[in-house]
């Protein structure tokens, strides 16, 4: 594993970059981890478990390696990850939208966020999405007009999939396009489940404003199915700057960034 400058990190930065060295290396060490990180290894251990708990990583012995791409967390487990940080980028999402906007929102953890900050503020909108969990959360704010697409519902992802809910949302002209991601790397934005994959692409169809919120955690990181090329997203908002080479591959294609730091 190639050294890196990532020492006095907090548990939140040490997750991401456990998970940045997997992105490149099949299998990480927990000793070499401990040395990098100026932590002991007992600390990197628990993180490891934390990842393991998660579905982000598989424990090996005296180690971790990548889990499948075709895999991962279920909500529930998801939104227990990050969840400052994930608050953070929702609001500092929420900021970008301004009265009488149109959005779409997938379904997800961070897009619960920014449904979450989004009627704090009270901002008039009118909010489509997928998501029943984002549908209650703007529904708190009179000043949101929401719209719930149809289709089949996933229990555990607590959304709604299938070709009736892409074809809901190809019928309406919208402002902005609000999504999250399993993974991101110079490639785009990928996802592990293929139907979330094509809400997403319909909804970025529609709107001329395009927003990708993820957390750290999820840059250098491929799953199964790309969403789409690095150059249809116009905004990334996250929690922390990206690699140097990931920022400059968005960076080529005019992508603007909002970091919602502490």
């Amino acid at each position: 594993m190639a050294p890196r400058n990532v020492t006095s990190l907090g548990k939140a930065a040490r997750h991401a970059a456990i998970l940045d060295a997997l992105s490149t290396d099949p299998t990480v060490r927990i000793s070499t981890l401990a040395e990098q990180f100026a932590v002991s290894t007992e600390t990197v251990r628990r993180d490891i478990e934390a990842l393991s708990a998660s579905g982000m990583v598989r424990r090996t012995y005296g180690g971790a390696s990548a889990s499948q791409p075709a895999s991962q967390p279920r909500l529930s487990e998801r939104e227990t990850l990050l969840v400052a940080e994930r608050a953070r980028i929702g609001q500092a999402a929420a900021a970008l939208v301004e009265d009488g906007t149109v959005v779409m929102l997938d379904a997800g953890s961070t897009t619960t966020h920014f449904a979450r900050a989004l009627a704090a503020r009270g901002v008039r909108a009118t909010l489509l999405t997928n998501s029943l969990d984002a549908a209650l959360a703007a529904g708190a704010s009179e000043a949101l007009r929401v719209l719930v697409a149809p289709g089949e519902l996933s229990v555990v992802e607590r959304g709604l999939y299938g070709p009736e809910t892409a074809a809901f949302l190809r019928r309406f002209h919208v402002d902005m396009a609000v999504i999250g991601a399993s993974g991101l790397t110079e490639e785009g934005p990928s996802e592990a489940e293929s139907r979330a994959a094509w809400v997403k692409r319909a909804m970025l169809e529609r709107a001329p404003r395009r927003l990708l919120l993820v957390d750290s955690s999820k840059f250098g990181r491929a799953f199964l199915e790309q969403v789409c090329p690095p150059e249809q997203i116009t905004d990334l908002v996250t929690e922390a700057h990206p690699p140097v080479p990931l920022a400059a591959a968005l960076g080529r294609h005019g992508l603007r960034l909002t970091v919602a730091e502490l």
